[in-house]
């Protein structure tokens, strides 16, 4: 145990989405890489985090509770108000692998957009006809789309809806065996066992794939502002509709790319541009690209080590000040243990028993900044998560805790859920000694581990110093 003290919890994330200028439009579909939209992100460190707690393995379900992609997700919402960027991201996943399982015939019509740097450097370094040539072409048939399917007017019309097509989001989209559905960042078809290595038995559960238009915003019409999106960024032509998924597109950009969506995300003016002005002309996946960039950064380095760190308190915030308040008596006591030996007249090596309360009060001090109550960590327990207690046992999907993995769903606001209510009204001594579970992911178990030992080395070390300095006074003999 000794060899797994010097665990540090991880940094506190810095944000990395900066407001950037947004760049004229590019004159074809070739949109700047994600290294020319921003400049170099700080980097947070996860040192200290396993391998067994990491992004990766949260997001493909090889965790357990408290670490699932849905415990990850609560905390967004409820902790850092920032799920949209998890919403989108496991969306993104999964239209990916969708998009990937289309047959060679459907792909064709959505081609790759090309990273402008990689097309510069293409030009540079090879210089050949074919190179320039191949250039020139994107040129041509962007000029073909412009000429030929240019709206007569500068307002976009809403294109009506197309019966039969083959490529509208159906409800619940099957998914082949070659694109996995990413739920909870556990992949459908993995079985009713743990994924990636995972030891819990039921996994992180099911997402419910990305859902059709029945579900979507009440009451806004996805295309009309997805239009008003592309006319923003100085598109004057209409996507075409027999692309693959262009409803769905439609329907994302009206939710979390378009300028006052309900689930707008935190990305710079540069790379929503050119998310839009890529979508304009084609669905395929790399058109999000450094909208992609921009999520996963923020989640990987700044929202994943702010969830470790959260998750290894294990009581609520009155628990912690109670086990803070019980660390100061302990010390308190401690003192005047000391004191009153010091003051009498008995043999110095009395003095000592004051460092036992010094132990016990420091560790818990230690270890209730940390926010955790050792008590609880010796039972290897937590308490319940405030929006988990009225969960409903037989439904535990139902009402917000199920939507909040629907990627069409509209705002991720929560000041409505019964929970708040019902859990403002509890006692002060109902939330102290709330209700418990035990805490099944074994790697987190470990960390809380690591910090008791650490708090129970620095108390030692501390209540010997004390000790030492009180046996060292002279007898006071006053009692």
């Amino acid at each position: 145990m000794l060899l797994d003290i010097p665990f540090r919890q991880p940094s506190n994330g810095k944000s990395l989405l900066f407001p950037y200028a947004a760049s004229p439009p590019a004159a074809d579909m070739r949109v700047p890489s994600p290294a020319m939209s921003r400049p170099n992100s700080p980097i947070v460190s996860t040192k200290g985090i396993p391998d067994s707690l990491s992004f990766d393995k949260i997001i493909q379900g090889g965790t357990c509770p408290p670490m699932t992609c849905r415990d990850f997700m609560h905390y967004l919402i409820y902790v850092e108000h920032s799920a949209e960027n998890l919403q989108f991201y496991l969306w993104l996943l999964d239209y990916t692998a969708r998009f990937k399982s289309l047959s060679p015939n459907d792909r064709v019509l959505s081609t790759e957009v090309v990273p402008l740097a990689y097309a510069s450097a293409e030009s540079a370094n090879s210089g050949s006809i074919s190179g320039s040539n191949s250039i020139t072409d994107s040129k041509v048939v962007t000029r073909f789309f412009a000429d030929k399917f240019q709206a007569p007017s500068v307002q976009l019309s809403v294109p009506a809806p197309t019966k039969d097509n083959p490529f509208r989001t159906p409800p619940e989209t099957p998914m082949s065996a070659h694109a996995p559905s990413y739920s909870f960042g556990k992949p459908s078809g993995s079985g009713s066992g743990s994924g990636d290595g995972s030891e819990c038995g039921n996994g992180n559960g099911m997402i419910a794939p990305f859902l059709s238009e029945t579900t979507t915003l009440r009451g806004v019409d996805h295309a009309t502002v997805a239009a008003d999106a592309f006319q923003a960024v100085g598109m004057r032509w209409q996507p075409f509709t027999i692309q693959p998924f262009r409803e769905e597109i439609s329907r994302i950009i009206a939710i979390y790319i378009a300028e006052g969506s309900p689930r707008e995300l935190n990305a710079s003016a540069r790379d929503r541009t050119a998310a839009l002005r890529a979508l304009a002309q084609t669905t395929h996946p790399s058109a999000l690209e450094p909208l992609r960039k921009t999520v996963e950064d923020s989640l990987r380095f700044q929202a994943h080590p702010n969830f470790v760190r959260w998750s290894i308190r294990n009581g609520n915030g009155h628990r912690v000040m109670f086990a803070v308040g019980m660390g100061i008596g302990a010390i308190t006591v401690g003192f005047l243990i000391a004191v009153l030996l010091t003051l009498s007249g008995g043999a110095r090596a009395w003095r000592a028993l004051a460092a036992v309360a010094w132990l016990v009060g420091v560790a818990t001090l230690i270890a209730g900044g940390k926010g955790m109550c050792v008590i609880l960590h010796g039972l290897h327990r937590r308490h319940v998560r405030p929006w988990e207690l009225w969960e409903d046992e037989a439904n535990p999907e139902a009402g917000h805790q199920k939507m909040s993995f629907e990627s069409g769903r509209g705002f991720n606001s929560y000041e409505d859920e019964p929970w708040v209510e019902k859990y403002a009204g509890l006692s002060v001594i109902r939330k102290i000694f709330g209700r418990e579970v035990w805490i099944e992911e074994p790697a987190l178990r470990r960390l809380q581990d690591q910090i008791f030992w650490q708090s129970l080395l620095v108390a030692f070390v501390t209540s010997a110093g004390l000790a030492g300095a009180f046996i060292a006074l002279p007898k006071g003999g006053l009692m």
